[in-house]
C-alpha cells in the first residue's frame, strides 16, 4: 500500500484499515507456525503498511489539533 493511497482515507477508513492488517499478520505468523506459509515477504510488507497507517494517523491527529 503506497503513502498516497493512506493519506487520501479519513480517520475512521484508518482505524478499518489498520484492523485489517492486524488480522492479516495475526494469521500470517499463524500460518508461518504451522508451515502453510508460502510468501514469507507478505510479513515484512504488512509489517511496514502497519507502521505507515500508524505514522499517517498520528501526523492527521497532530494536525488536527494545531
Amino acid at each position: 500500500m503506497k503513502s498516497v493511497d493512506v493519506r487520501a482515507l479519513s480517520a475512521d477508513q484508518l482505524n478499518d484499515e489498520l484492523a485489517k492488517l492486524k488480522k492479516e499478520q495475526f494469521n500470517l505468523r499463524f500460518q508461518k507456525a504451522t508451515g502453510q506459509l508460502e510468501k514469507t515477504s507478505r510479513i515484512n510488507e504488512v509489517r511496514k503498511d502497519i507502521a505507515r497507517v500508524k505514522t499517517i494517523a498520528r501526523q492527521k491527529a497532530a494536525e488536527a489539533k494545531a
